[in-house]
């Protein structure tokens, strides 16, 4: 079987009915590919989806539901055709100290940024297989490298999610199917406004941060060069990297992240906006 050309595959992207996810669907389209937007938020995706045109559509996906994967992929074939590339974008998120969630909260975070992804791929890989050709691409985050305080059940799903999708990608290695894991840093989504009203996620302040389409831009690129990792910022995130891998040097910096957090959330909550997500995607 012919593969299609570079600049026109069939992606499928989750949690795609605003923030990274739109920008992702958005900067895929304007590529010249064929996307259908997933999101447990149908109306908003078919909402998203019907502003990018006649090469986008969308379909109510709760990734948590292995069922609901096998429907998505079956319309994305009915609508455009199989498969090609697979972005695991759909996340969620709630900031505080540890005792102060809910077993709930914890749970949540863990059954959709974790076992949800797991399930995308393990519904991904036997159908690009057969097909002899996929990519998949994970969106991470940068707290897959940081142990930081206020993000603990939240950052511990992405380290697992690091984990799970370089050793599936080693797996699968002998194989027809290429792997990209994206981290990208403190975007300006709804995420954001969330953690700004949160006293203990200052550390998502210590660093400026960026729109969902300098994320999309990046996604889209991987499309073509299929990196194995990328990072936000590409020098600053190295040396996270290096610093959240030993737990002794990520101790001794904590406290000035924190204050350099603390001081520009200070500074947003005086003088800045009330809302700091972009929900335009734009740059």
């Amino acid at each position: 079987m012919s593969k299609p050309p570079q600049h026109d595959r069939v992606v499928l992207v989750t949690g795609a009915a605003a923030g990274i996810g739109a920008a992702i669907a958005a900067a895929a389209v304007g590529a010249g590919h064929r996307v259908l937007l997933t999101d447990i938020d149908e109306a908003a995706a078919q909402a998203t989806a019907t502003r990018l045109g006649g090469r986008a559509a969308a379909f109510r996906l709760d990734i948590r539901d292995s069922e609901g994967w096998t429907k998505a992929f079956d319309a994305a074939e009915a609508e455009f055709g199989p498969v090609d590339i697979l972005v695991n974008n759909a996340g969620v998120i709630t900031t505080g100290n540890t005792r102060d969630l809910s077993l709930a909260q914890h749970r949540a975070m863990v059954e959709v940024n974790l076992l949800g992804t797991m399930t995308g791929v393990c519904t991904a890989i036997p159908r690009m297989t057969e097909r002899g050709s996929g990519h998949i691409v994970t969106i991470c985050s940068m707290s897959s490298f940081l142990p930081l305080p206020g993000y603990a059940p939240y950052g511990g799903t992405k380290h697992g999610l690091r984990a799970f999708h370089h050793a599936v990608a080693l797996e699968e290695r002998h194989g027809p199917l290429d792997f990209t894991i994206i981290h990208p840093a403190s975007t300006r989504t709804g995420m954001l406004d969330q953690e700004l009203n949160d006293p203990t996620a200052i550390t998502a302040f210590a660093e400026k941060p960026v729109t969902p389409a300098e994320v999309a831009r990046a996604v889209v690129e991987t499309f073509r060069t299929k990196p194995t990792e990328v990072v936000f910022p590409a020098l600053a995130g190295r040396v996270q990297q290096i610093a959240g891998a030993v737990p002794q040097l990520i101790r001794l910096l904590v406290p000035t992240i924190e204050a350099k957090g603390r001081r520009e959330r200070d500074r947003l909550l005086r003088t800045g906006p009330t809302r700091l997500s972009d929900p335009s995607g734009g740059s």
